[in-house]
């Protein structure tokens, strides 16, 4: 299998089954509701651990939750931790919903602290990092190839926490002395504080997976600076870190990149709830992991109406076996989920029923073979029909009434208040 490596820009070939392949993908920084946009490196590396175990590798796949952070103290003053506590469970049910179950364990910042502090400690005696006032700094200057990963010019690099006594603008915060008004700290060698959030990742990385694992995942957003520092960081102590870095596309909300301070997001759950689980897996195969994706209504729209075609196709019969090894190697090729998609649409066209099944084992829609009960996006559908007659909006309930007879469901009102749903072909 060969991966687009970012460091190197080249396509980089994993070793064959059974070499156990070590996946570290930064996960969420807690601090309010996960966005749709947040969903895609989760999806996008599950549905990847997925494909290698069905490949023969072990897979180890460790997502990290940052639940010690600037914008958490932001974002709940005086109540961080709480706040941290109360997102993780958020997110945590939110891409559950997703039914992918991949992730093999999910460390916390505040449950990694000791190796973080030891790490920065070792780096201080490497005399590549240096302490001020109760802060640790990284010197960049010590770290020949700073700026290999994203680009960017070492001597060009904006400084991204000012403090005039650092040695160099360049330097990043690895420990950060408490400020006023946070509610939360730890113990260290230079006083009561916190990490720095690249330090965090580069330590949960060695805790879970080594000094060398395969792969480093993330939203592109994150090359610079947070995996530029983290690569820094690590591999200043000796540890060669990750062979290869996969970066995601953003997810684009009419064009343009989804994020909560633009604030043009959509929860995860809101959206999973509108449209169903299936209908937004489909979504994600639609583009490349590495391209940017759109997000509207009318490319959800899209998403459902092939999901459909899937699931009537596998109510039918097979009719002929199916190129297993065509689907296999559009995934091989740097897992191409578009082109994926297609073998599966003309697996559904041939009844090819087998490969198709087996194929969408891989991304987690396998459910969509399940012929008893409607799809979670009919049945929110005939949830919300129920909820305007309760509510007597008669008019948004025969909209809702209508719109699902055109997706090919009768709802049927039962006696004391419940209903039904009936297919009509």
């Amino acid at each position: 299998m060969r991966l687009y490596d970012t460091l190197s820009g080249e396509l980089v070939e994993l070793p064959p089954p059974p070499v156990e392949i070590g996946i570290y993908v930064c996960g969420p920084t807690v601090y309010a509701r996960a966005h749709i946009g947040n969903a895609r490196p989760y999806v996008v590396f599950s549905w990847l651990a997925a494909w290698l175990r069905e490949r023969g590798h072990a897979v180890r796949l460790v997502s990290n939750i940052t639940d010690v952070n600037d914008k958490i103290y932001e974002a709940a003053p005086g109540a961080s931790a709480a706040r941290a506590a109360e997102a993780t469970r958020w997110y945590l049910d939110d891409v559950g919903l997703f039914e992918l179950e991949a992730v093999d364990v999910w460390p916390t910042v505040t449950d990694s602290m000791e190796g973080i502090v030891s790490m920065i400690e070792a780096l201080v005696a490497r005399g590549r990092a240096y302490e001020v006032d109760g802060d640790v700094y990284f010197r960049v200057s010590s770290f020949p190839s700073y700026g290999a990963l994203s680009g960017q010019r070492p001597d060009q690099v904006a400084e991204q926490e000012p403090n005039a006594r650092k040695e160099d603008p360049r330097d990043f915060a690895l420990w950060k002395a408490t400020k006023p008004g946070e509610d939360t700290s730890w113990d260290s060698p230079w006083g009561a504080g916190r990490p720095g959030w690249h330090i965090e990742c580069s330590a949960m990385a060695l805790q879970e997976l080594g000094p060398e694992f395969w792969i480093h995942g993330g939203g592109l957003d994150l090359v610079f600076p947070h995996h530029e520092n983290e690569r820094a960081q690590s591999q200043s102590l000796g540890h060669p870190f990750a062979r290869v870095w996969m970066h995601n596309g953003m997810l684009r909300f009419t064009g343009e990149k989804m994020s909560k301070s633009l604030g043009n997001t959509e929860s995860i759950e809101a959206v999973v709830g509108r449209w169903g689980r299936e209908t937004v897996l489909v979504y994600f195969l639609t583009a490349h992991w590495r391209k940017p994706i759109d997000f509207s209504d009318e490319t959800m729209a899209a998403a459902a109406a092939r999901t459909e075609t899937l699931r009537n196709a596998l109510r039918g019969e097979q009719r002929r076996e199916g190129d297993w090894e065509a689907f296999a190697a559009t995934l091989e090729d740097d897992f191409n989920t578009p082109a994926a998609l297609a073998v599966l649409q003309e697996y559904a066209r041939q009844g090819a029923l087998s490969e198709l099944r087996r194929g969408l084992d891989v991304f987690g829609l396998g459910s969509l073979g399940d012929a008893d009960a409607a799809p979670p996006e009919i049945a929110a559908l005939a949830e919300r029909r129920q909820e305007a007659r309760s509510g007597r909006d008669f008019a948004e309930a025969d909209r809702l009434r209508d719109q699902l007879l055109a997706a090919g469901w009768v709802v049927r009102d039962a006696p004391g208040g419940g209903f039904e749903l009936v297919r009509t072909s």
